[in-house]
């Protein structure tokens, strides 16, 4: 539909919206020629629509006073569809700042009067929708759906333009701060390859390594509960020092990688942990430390990945410092979670002869998996393969209690064999 959107990010001073404009009913309005092209639009006309936004675009507080607005970056966006055709649409990034005086910043961007009649001064028929994309301190964050907050149209009976009264309930530091908790528990639980580079480093935990110098190394028996905590722990604990430390420099904007090549080296982790899965990569007295070095290293990557997720809110410092320890206990949560669930079963079934197959088949699948996720983040096209893991992924409770069920079946038949009463 023809209809502008507003999308308002809520900071503590101030308030960042992006504005989308068709540019049908910007020409119909404005009387420029601005929907035959989106080349070199905004080099042609960007400051005269910079005036005829700043015109129209007049936020005040309750008290009568006016924002102060400034328009920042244009951009034009052009999608082809077969029952609208050609469709190009204004992106504008608008900042809103209040008064000084008027009230607390926080108050004031919180209730305000939004006079705003782009396009709609001239054209009747249009509508604005105006919602709120991001406010942290009422926990919303940008990947959840924006939450509408009015409607600017023309008041028929009046034959006027109404401002829209904008009036957001109250925030708070703590929910913006439980909201990046959750963030962080649904990002794991969202993110199939995390998950996934997490259970393959769990499945050979439990087991020895024999072999040495002069022969091939294998997996061997159970070690025991107190060697297989000891790995774990070691093993979890360095993954989560890399990846932490990483989401902390690159939230901060210390280090930054492209997107592309951060989801290769993960595809990339998962495939050499799944190959150490199959067959052990190191063997000795010092082998659980190179493990935990290597897990160490693949967090770093995974956090970088982590980080993304906060660069993209754009949060002022103080939000910023709180959502990166937020976001992260969400995530450690979510580890210990899935830790809590997974290894018991997997430590019942190491002790039994079916552990063998269960591992190498996850290591096989995983490495699959992994192969895949590197073709598609290189080729940029989707596959069968990585298809059919994100539909398994969501049946996780019925491969769980597939696991669950296996253990059982392979610990009744372990105590037959030992002729021991079934416990």
């Amino acid at each position: 539909m023809p209809n502008s959107v507003v999308l308002l990010t809520i900071h503590g001073d101030r308030i960042d919206a992006e504005v989308q404009i068709p540019l049908s009913e910007l020409q119909a309005a404005w009387g420029h020629a601005v929907n035959d092209s989106a080349n070199g639009l905004v080099a042609r006309v960007g400051p005269q629509l910079r005036d005829y936004l700043m015109k129209h675009i007049r936020p005040q507080s309750p008290d009568g006073r006016d924002w102060t607005v400034s328009v920042g970056a244009l951009s034009v966006l052009e999608t082809q569809n077969p029952i609208n055709g050609m469709y190009r649409e204004l992106v504008a990034q608008i900042r809103l700042v209040p008064p000084v005086g008027a009230s607390s910043p926080e108050e004031a961007v919180r209730r305000f009067i939004f006079r705003y009649d782009v396009v709609l001064h001239q054209v009747v028929t249009h509508k604005i929708l105006v919602s709120v994309r991001q406010d942290w301190a009422r926990g919303q964050v940008s990947d959840e759906p924006p939450m509408q907050v009015g409607v600017i149209e023309l008041d028929i009976i009046n034959n006027r333009i109404p401002p829209l009264v904008v009036s957001l309930e109250a925030g708070s530091t703590w929910d913006g701060f439980r909201a990046m908790v959750q963030l962080g528990i649904r990002h794991i639980s969202e993110g199939t390859d995390h998950l996934l580079f997490l259970l393959v480093l769990l499945l050979p935990a439990p087991l020895l390594v024999t072999g040495g110098p002069d022969r091939r190394l294998s997996w061997g028996e159970f070690g025991g509960i107190r060697y297989s905590f000891r790995r774990i722990l070691m093993i979890v604990s360095a993954f989560t020092l890399g990846h932490s430390l990483t989401l902390l420099l690159g939230a901060l904007g210390w280090i930054r990688l492209p997107g592309q090549p951060v989801e290769v080296l993960i595809a990339l982790s998962i495939l050499v942990s799944a190959v150490h899965a199959f067959r052990p990569l190191f063997s000795g007295r010092t082998a659980v430390s190179r493990e935990a070095w290597v897990a160490a290293g693949f967090g770093l990557v995974h956090g970088l990945a982590f980080a993304g997720t906060l660069i993209n809110l754009h949060l002022d410092a103080g939000p910023m410092a709180l959502s990166i320890l937020g976001f992260n206990l969400g995530i450690e949560l979510m580890q210990v979670g899935i830790i809590t669930l997974i290894i018991p079963w997997l430590l019942l079934l190491s002790q039994t002869p079916y552990y063998g197959g269960l591992r190498r088949t996850g290591a096989v699948l995983a490495g699959v998996a992994a192969i895949a996720w590197v073709i598609e983040r290189l080729s940029g096209e989707p596959n069968a393969v990585t298809w059919v893991v994100e539909q398994m992924a969501r049946q996780a409770w019925w491969l769980l209690g597939g696991l669950a069920l296996l253990t059982l079946i392979g610990w009744w038949r372990l105590q037959q064999v030992k002729q021991l009463p079934f416990s």
